[in-house]
């Protein structure tokens, strides 16, 4: 039996996760022995619902648990709650945003490859089967090469969860899942709750479209023999669980499926558009460092 932890279990994934194992019983071979959360009010209820010991500290469990998924809702607390635990090598979930900052993820991805710790995570929203159809036409050659593309995601800009990056992972991950996961530069423009970037690629052209507080993803591939898409269907069935499948995957022993520097690729993304945002300017995306 795998003993499994969650620290920031205030967000919905945490709930899903015990739900996938304890009431849907995908899997026969996962405990969760611990749950965390600064907000106590979270450790309660997913005690009282399934049974999960709450734990006093995030460190307390550090050489008793074969796997960790962290998921707290502030981006900054993702290394600090993963690093106690990096030296016993276990495999990490890391929830979106890995981390609000360039130089914090190049850190946290050196420590998690110094001691050989298989990690997956970000948005779940790449899980969708629209988004892995859409990347599946780019891939096939069939419809000749790409001319550019649209993405819609919901963003929630006012809140206390590190405002832009709480939310912004998720259009950032499908972008990137589809077209490539290092665009050149991007530029921002507002217009009322509609925040668009202009996401300049090498040889194409996507615009990024965040509205705030509006729960609606969509996305759509120009190539140049057809034109893929529409509304992507999220929902905690169809991104959760195959999310968690990852996660078992290399708790079980199996690869990690991203390199380190495309796992945390989406952080610069994301920093170049919040330069963007504070500038006005046409900002470009730092290069991911090879880790």
């Amino acid at each position: 039996m795998y003993k499994v932890a969650i620290l920031g279990c205030e967000n919905s994934h945490a709930n899903a996760f015990i739900d996938i194992v304890y009431k849907q019983k995908l899997v026969d071979d996962v405990e969760f022995v611990g749950v965390y959360s600064d907000e106590v009010e979270a450790m309660q209820k997913l005690h009282d619902e399934f049974g999960v010991p709450m734990m006093e500290r995030y460190d307390e469990l550090v050489g008793k648990i074969d796997g960790l998924i962290v998921t707290a809702r502030h981006g900054d607390n993702h290394y600090k709650y993963a690093k106690p635990y990096i030296e016993s090598g276990i495999p990490m979930f890391i929830d979106k945003p890995i981390t609000i900052t360039e130089s914090e993820a190049v850190e946290f991805m050196k420590d998690l490859k110094a001691h050989s710790v298989k990690v997956v995570g970000g948005s779940s929203c790449v899980h969708a089967e629209d988004v892995t159809e859409l990347k599946a036409k780019i891939d096939s050659g069939e419809y000749g090469s790409v001319y550019g593309g649209f993405v819609r995601a919901p963003i929630h800009m006012e809140n206390v969860y590190g405002g832009f990056f709480f939310y912004a992972q998720h259009l950032v991950q499908i972008m990137s899942a589809i077209f490539g996961y290092y665009p050149k530069s991007v530029k921002s423009y507002r217009n009322g709750n509609v925040i668009t970037f202009m996401v300049r690629y090498e040889n194409y052209d996507i615009t990024a479209e965040y509205v705030d507080g509006r729960a609606f993803y969509a996305a759509t591939v120009s190539l140049e023999k057809a034109v893929f898409g529409g509304k992507i269907a999220i929902a905690d069935g169809n991104t959760y669980t195959p999310e968690f499948l990852e996660f078992h995957k290399i708790l079980t022993g199996g690869a990690q499926p991203q390199s380190y520097r495309e796992f945390i690729a989406p952080v610069y993304i994301m920093c170049a558009m919040f330069r963007s945002l504070e500038s006005g300017e046409e900002e470009a995306v730092n290069a991911a460092a090879e880790i």
